[in-house]
């Protein structure tokens, strides 16, 4: 397990990397997570001790919002003169992640049943 989030942190160290070298303004956690995609979707299957690893991040999921929730009661003031847009970014952002999931998911389940129609000579 100590190798998975070794993986990860090398991850993230080459995003951050990238991120500082050219300058970009996308942090370099999300640079990484998507070298990390590509890699898996190159892998195709990801090793066990790297869904394992994933798994217990999941599990403790909830414990990453604590640093969030901190910045939020520490920028109270800067929030209340700007509730409104900001109100308005989370609603937005939020149906457009749950319409452009369902789509997504509307599109690959039904190939996912297929497929598994197709495995069980269906």
């Amino acid at each position: 397990m100590i190798a998975a989030f070794a993986l990860i942190l090398v991850c993230q160290l080459f995003g951050e990397v990238i991120s500082e070298l050219f300058d970009l303004p996308v942090p370099g956690p999300v640079i990484g997570l998507v070298l990390l995609f590509f890699g898996l979707l190159i892998k195709r299957n990801p090793p066990k001790v790297l869904t394992d690893a994933a798994d217990n991040l999941l599990i403790h999921f909830s414990l990453l919002f604590v640093p969030a929730g901190v910045g939020v009661v520490t920028q109270i003031d800067r929030l209340k003169g700007d509730w409104l847009p900001i109100a308005a970014a989370l609603t937005l952002s939020t149906l457009m992640t749950i319409v452009l999931t369902a789509l997504l998911m509307s599109r690959l389940l039904p190939k996912a049943k297929t497929a598994k129609n197709a495995e069980d000579g269906q």
